[in-house]
């Protein structure tokens, strides 16, 4: 169903509930504009002028078409309160703990995504505005704060381990963006003044999507689906999806790199 609807590869473990609701929405689509469609043209010849030079006051009597009306009701609430509302409510209201998942949070300003892990110590460091600077510190972190030591910020770099739950908190620093993963299937807004957390369990590793796409290039993106401002069409990011082995090897690395430049600053 996935390359019938033209739907990019499925990397997530929730996504197939959403394709299936897609396809439901899309065959009753389908369905009301071949009927309805159909209904229109039969309209035109059955009371065309020739048939019907005067007009007839007493209307139609049939009651189809009200039980036509019902019936694409029902099928819209099915829809509604069978599929939509308990996939919203899976996504929003069950949230896995932080201690199981992956903890990122992405702060969105124009035209990048900021990357922010907590560390070892799961424990994300202080923020302050004061300390913001657009090129050295993009987010205000305190290297003063014991808890901001070992935390790892990337730009436009996001990495995530398969088979593990992830929550990302969404932030924006500037105007509204849109964060949208579609191999996924997330699309969330990150609104000013507000922490926004989504969260789904990557189930397709980079390495193994290039496979199944033949494509030894192929990255997982993050796209601003939000118009956001002269630089929109150029916020872009990419996700690497490793194995947990991986991810722990490129957090290490990350969290040396850091140190040493901290060392090198007097940081740490």
């Amino acid at each position: 169903m996935t390359d019938l609807l033209g739907l990019p590869y499925l990397a997530s473990q929730h996504g197939g509930a959403i394709d299936r609701t897609m396809s439901y929405m899309h065959v009753l689509m389908i369905a009301l504009f071949v009927g309805w469609g159909g209904f229109l043209l039969y309209a035109l010849w059955r009371f065309r002028r020739a048939r019907n030079p005067v007009a007839n006051y007493h209307g139609v009597t049939s009651h189809a078409s009200s039980y036509l009306e019902v019936g694409v009701a029902i099928a819209e609430g099915v829809l509604l309160f069978g599929f939509s509302v308990p996939m919203w409510m899976q996504r929003v209201d069950r949230i896995p703990p932080e201690s199981q998942a992956t903890v990122v949070e992405v702060t969105a300003e124009q035209f990048a995504w900021n990357i922010h892990y907590a560390g070892p110590d799961g424990r994300f460091g202080r923020t302050d505005i004061k300390l913001i600077d657009t090129q050295t510190n993009p987010l205000g972190l305190d290297h003063e704060d014991t808890a901001a030591k070992d935390d790892v910020i990337t730009l436009n770099q996001l990495h995530l381990p398969s088979g593990k739950p992830a929550i990302i908190k969404l932030r924006s620093k500037d105007v509204i963006h849109c964060f949208n993963l579609p191999e996924f299937r997330i699309k969330q807004d990150t609104v000013p003044g507000l922490t926004i957390p989504v969260w789904f369990v990557p189930d397709v590793t980079t390495a193994q999507m290039r496979e199944r796409t033949g494509n030894p290039e192929f990255q997982y993106e993050i796209a601003c689906a939000q118009l956001c401002g002269l630089g929109h069409y150029r916020m872009r990011g990419f996700v690497t999806i490793d194995t947990p082995e991986e991810y722990q090897a490129w957090m290490d690395a990350e969290q040396a790199k850091n140190q040493a430049e901290g060392d090198e600053d007097g940081w740490n």
